[in-house]
């Protein structure tokens, strides 16, 4: 399995597991636990590389101070053998809770004094909540069992498996969080925000060796690691990154320092602090050393998620250095509160980011004035509005708030992200595209259109420091305008075609080929066929050439890319590569949506880059491997995994049968095409049934569908209906009992083929040879096509000849797939670079070489919405309406009636006339 599919394995599985208990509880911990196999594993490993044999290991005790000794100062702690996670998973049904729980107290025992600050209670939330797992000793531990089984094939022995580890503790946080509702705000930072917040830090820190990270709300942590891992793309030594995290509530805080340990982050980087960050400020010194343990801490970004306006105490704080420059946030309300602190502990060549509620930019009051400052202070250097419900537990509109201590720039960058994302669920999440074209505006800070504006400070002045976004940016899409001339009268106004002026710039002379002057500042559409006047235009035909002369090689440079040198490329910074590449090639291309090529550049990089971890991790003999396809099936009621099939570890089984065995794979995509129109064929006959014949027995209780016992009866009974004049013959024949009778019944009945039946020796037949004719004349019987009895017919021989192709279907799949499996292990090292190439290179170079068809084809659309707009006009419909209401007068006037009648009818005339 690659890091996704067993990331999702076992979240469905701990999902499962975790029964009634809290989602916001289980995390702690599943996630507690992976972090113990982490240390154990660790530990074993640097063991080995220390040349101890498995007698040596397995003699580790406490008691043995030497050793112990030795193992601490070299990894920071000590585990015992019998406290292994392998030890509990060999000991099988002798492995009880209490193995945890001694192995739990003996760690924190065991601790290095210089790595206390890194591991010291990071096991008191998983120690003091077992006791949740069940009711009795028994049932925590095969709760506990389980978990540990669950999560034992998570690899976490190499530099390549800090980036596995790390994605599926990632990935379960985010689930958790998922499923956590409003509990979720305390621990996790969406991905793509975090994401976004990591690249905005990035751009600005990319040129430095050396940097450090400071998030005082740290929550899980994944926030600062993501800034970590996004820099260290720029950065020559990951290791010249240091982070330092604050976080208040004590299980929280233990999951910051164990996804900080697990990423391969050394612990003398990691500086961590549990504590109220409003009202214990990061420490100047170490109470033990306070002298040469000074630090103020100033730090080159600090990101944050703080908890949206919370209560907190401002007693006392006007002194504050944190506050005394700008003011203290109002006691309801401690979003400003947050924001100075994060800005105080920045470097002058600092940049900070932080999530907060949109009433930070226009409430009034104490806040008003912090904003004030803040903006006359010049730190504000850009804010960007986020989509709603973007965050588990909250739909409250958020934004990102960019603020550095110096500044070149004047302006504030005003960014409306709100429009750009796609649902998932509940929640809005940001595309690849959508964090790439805010990146984009906020490094080189651009005005796009609807999107972004660079606002002076004198605008925000004269608007009072109110930083609403809709003042600055109007991201709503205009009104469709009416025009009340060609509504009436017909025509396109030219303003209307004028709108429409990025299309007439890119194609020189099209709008004189669809259109003609019309009555003042109208025109009339001059073609029929508009879509095949466009195709066929020169300047669009110019326009698909010189993009695809800009694509021409991009096949082949993704070839050298990505084949050519997969076994040495940086994966982490590929995309950018690949992603500059795309832009480059489309730099002179208009009305091409370049964020629309990175989002399917993304896409399929989403595949590609794990293809490539694979790879590189275990070699390219990796491609020509296959693995047990497990599912989870039911068996006598309780769910267990088992093997159905194999599945490709990189190459898919369906891309082997497309290329190389396509003979075979068409043969049995016929067949299942076979069975798809037997599907649709009952349901034709089923949709030309009559009520009373669909709620016969021959269909299910809901009409549906064919019931094949009951149609096969039905049959038997249409036969013995049949009776034909030999039919009669063969039945009184059948009657006779004496041979001389038969002989001159045989004689005398030429209506009967007595031909089609054996005789026996002395010229008779017998019953049997009678019965099976008379079958045979029965079903040969043809019904007219409109009756009930054909379309029974019909379905009884498609119910035969379904399950005839039902069976070859599933022999010839089952030998296709073992064929595949055969294939992909024989591949030749030509084969299986081409089916990479067919894998990662083709639908990446054809889908992006589909966006000029999409762009002329919105066009297209938006010509034929302009020309059906007005095509029927107020006077066209009111004269038919007269001609109409003319017409029904006539006819009203041949009427004959009764008194009473006649005086209705007139009244009808007087109000249809208008009078």
């Amino acid at each position: 399995m690659n890091k996704q599919q067993l990331a999702t394995k076992i979240w469905e599985s701990a999902n499962k597991m975790r029964s009634k208990i809290e989602a916001n509880e289980y995390k702690d911990y599943i996630l507690g636990f992976i972090f113990y196999k982490y240390l154990s594993d660790k530990q074993l490993k640097f063991l080995k590389e220390n040349s101890l044999t498995q007698e040596e290991i397995e003699a580790l005790v406490e008691d043995d101070a030497e050793t112990v000794k030795y193992v601490r100062e070299h990894v920071g702690y000590f585990i015992a053998y019998k406290d292994l996670f392998s030890t509990w998973l060999k000991m099988g049904k002798e492995f009880d809770v209490s193995n945890v729980t001694d192995a739990l107290s003996a760690f924190n025992r065991l601790i290095n004094p210089s790595h206390k600050k890194v591991f010291e209670g990071i096991f008191n939330t998983l120690q003091t909540g077992l006791s949740k797992l069940g009711d009795s000793s028994g049932s925590r531990t095969k709760a506990i069992s389980d978990l540990i089984h669950l999560i034992k094939d998570i690899p976490m022995d190499g530099k390549q498996d800090y980036d596995i580890l790390g994605f599926i503790y990632e990935y379960l946080i985010g689930m958790f969080a998922a499923n956590a509702g409003k509990k979720a705000g305390e621990f996790y930072t969406p991905h793509e925000v975090s994401l976004l917040m990591s690249e905005i830090v990035t751009g600005f820190l990319k040129d430095r060796t050396e940097i450090k990270i400071y998030d005082p709300t740290s929550g899980s942590g994944s926030l600062m690691i993501n800034i970590g891992r996004t820099v260290a793309k720029h950065i020559d030594d990951e290791n010249n990154i240091k982070y330092y995290a604050q976080e208040l509530k004590q299980n929280t805080y233990n999951l910051t320092r164990m996804n900080l340990v697990m990423r391969g982050i050394l612990p003398d980087n990691i500086v961590t602090r549990n504590a109220d960050t409003l009202e214990d400020d990061w420490p100047y010194f170490d109470e033990a050393n306070p002298v040469e343990t000074y630090n103020p801490l100033y730090v080159d970004a600090v990101v944050s998620n703080p908890p949206y306006s919370q209560n907190w105490d401002p007693s006392n704080k006007e002194t504050d250095p944190r506050y005394a420059r700008f003011g203290l946030a109002p006691k309801t309300k401690a979003d400003y509160a947050f924001l100075l602190h994060d800005l105080f502990h920045l470097k002058p060549d600092g940049i900070m980011t932080i999530v907060l509620p949109n009433g930070v930019l226009y409430r009034g009051g104490e806040e008003g004035g912090i904003r004030r400052n803040l903006i006359e202070g010049n730190h504000i250097d850009a804010i960007i509005g986020l989509p709603a419900n973007i965050f588990f537990g909250t739909g409250i509109p958020t934004n990102i708030m960019v603020l550095k201590q110096k500044r070149a720039n004047t302006d504030v960058l005003i960014v409306d992200a709100s429009k750009g994302f796609i649902k998932v669920g509940k929640n809005n999440n940001l595309r690849a595209s959508d964090i790439k074209k805010i990146v984009d505006a906020v490094t080189a800070r651009i005005d796009i259109e609807k999107f972004s504006r660079k606002v002076s400070r004198e605008e925000i002045r004269r608007n009072e420091y109110n930083l609403s976004i809709p003042r600055y940016v109007d991201s709503t899409e205009g009104a469709e305008n009416w025009d009340i001339y060609a509504s009436m009268f017909g025509g396109i106004p030219m303003s209307e075609i004028a709108a429409l002026s990025e299309y007439w710039s890119a194609f020189p002379e099209l709008k004189e080929s669809l259109f003609t002057k019309g009555v003042g500042p109208y025109v009339e559409l001059a073609v029929d066929n508009i879509e095949q006047t466009v195709d066929e235009h020169p300047t669009v035909k110019a326009f698909i050439s010189n993009f695809m002369g800009a694509f021409g090689d991009f096949d082949g440079f993704l070839k050298s890319e990505l084949i050519t040198n997969m076994a040495s490329l940086n994966i982490s910074k590929e995309e950018v590569v690949l992603s500059d590449d795309i832009f480059a090639r489309l730099a002179y291309i208009p009305l091409i949506n370049k964020y629309e090529a990175y989002q399917l550049l993304d896409d399929e990089w989403a595949i590609t880059s794990v293809d490539l971890e694979v790879i590189q991790t275990e070699g390219f003999n990796a491609v020509k491997k296959v693995d047990p396809n497990m599912v989870v099936k039911k068996k006598d009621g309780k769910e267990e995994e088992v093997q159905d099939g194999w599945i490709g570890h990189i190459i898919p089984f369906e891309l082997v049968q497309r290329t190389l065995l396509s003979a075979e794979y068409e043969a049995l995509k016929q067949k299942e095409g076979r069975l798809a129109e037997i599907s649709s064929e009952y349901e034709e006959i089923l949709d030309s049934l009559s009520e009373e014949e669909k709620n016969s027995s021959v269909t299910n209780d809901s009409g549906d569908a064919f019931v094949a016992k009951e149609v096969g009866d039905k049959l038997k009974e249409i036969y013995a209906d049949v009776n034909t004049q030999e039919i009669k013959a063969l039945n009184a024949y059948a009657a006779l009992s004496r041979k001389a009778d038969k002989l001159a019944f045989i004689s005398a009945h030429d209506d009967v083929v007595w031909s089609n039946m054996e005789a026996g020796n002395d010229g008779t037949y017998s019953k049997k040879a009678v019965n099976a004719y008379l079958a045979e004349l029965q079903s040969a019987f043809e019904f007219p096509e409109e009756f009930f009895e054909a379309k029974i017919l019909k379905v009884s021989n498609l119910i035969t000849e379904e399950k005839e192709v039902k069976a070859q279907v599933k022999a010839d799949a089952a030998a296709l797939h073992m064929k595949t499996k055969e294939t992909i292990e024989s591949l030749s090292d030509e084969q299986a670079l081409e089916l990479l190439e067919q894998k990662w290179i083709f639908p990446l170079a054809e889908s992006i070489k589909q966006l000029p068809n999409a762009v002329i084809n919105v066009l297209v659309e938006k010509i034929k919405a302009l020309s059906e707009k007005y095509v029927v006009t107020y006077s066209a419909i009111e004269s038919e309406i007269q001609e109409t209401e003319s017409t029904l007068s006539a006819l009203i006037d041949e009427l004959v009636g009764n008194e009473y009648d006649m005086k209705g009818l007139s009244e009808f005339q007087t109000l249809l006339k208008g009078e």
